[in-house]
């Protein structure tokens, strides 16, 4: 995310309540659309980074 997506979703921006909802549409899809095929790709071409990502992600939510 950029540092202007994060202002505006944690509501530190001054800006619209539609274009909050536009900036949190963009970040779902890019999430939907390009993390996982991201995640995958690092599993298969470079696991280091890979666990790297899944430590970070997981150990966030225990």
């Amino acid at each position: 995310m950029t540092d202007r997506e994060r202002e505006i979703i944690s509501g530190d921006a001054d800006a619209s309540d539609n274009y909050e909802y536009k900036v949190k549409s963009v970040v779902r899809n890019r999430i939907r659309k390009r993390l996982g095929d991201d995640v995958e790709f690092l599993e298969e071409h470079f696991p280091e980074a890979y666990d790297l990502v899944v430590d970070e992600v997981c150990d966030e939510h225990d």
